[in-house]
């Protein structure tokens, strides 16, 4: 995927919503999430598939998946977690950069509930998009929770 076409690459709004980065990989919250805390983690460079990633890059991955349970739980209350991620159009995936959504998971959430990744993480329209403004405190609230 050439990085000029890729909106996590070029997107100035995602870039200023970053929560914590390494070397290969960063995190920044959803614009359309399901839940409260609803971030994806993604690869500093530019590919489509999980089995294209470095083993380095896979491992920048899951060092950020786990800072990040630890900042979820304590900024939402968090007690479990989806994951997700859908590789080629056909199985939803609509951008074509990989991206691991992590959802924040509580016995009271008000987000979905009968959680089904295909009808509601990546049907366009499905979520409301929110606000940079907004975006940009669920920021601060997961930083001040690392």
């Amino acid at each position: 995927m050439s990085q000029k076409l890729c909106v996590y690459c070029t997107n100035i709004d995602i870039k200023n919503r970053e929560i914590i980065s390494n070397d290969l990989a960063w995190v920044f919250p959803t614009n359309i999430p399901v839940v409260p805390g609803h971030i994806l983690i993604v690869p500093k460079r530019c590919v489509t598939k999980y089995e294209d990633l470095s083993s380095e890059e896979k491992k920048a991955i899951e060092e950020l998946r786990v800072k990040m349970i630890h900042a979820l739980k304590k900024a939402f209350g968090a007690e479990g977690f989806n994951y997700a991620w859908n590789e080629n159009k056909m199985a939803g995936q609509s951008i074509p950069h990989f991206h691991l959504h992590v959802l924040p998971r509580k016995e009271s959430d008000e987000g979905i509930t009968e959680y089904e990744p295909r009808k509601f993480l990546y049907r366009p329209g499905s979520r409301e998009i929110t606000e940079e403004k907004e975006l940009q405190k669920v920021c601060e609230v997961i930083k001040e929770s690392l």
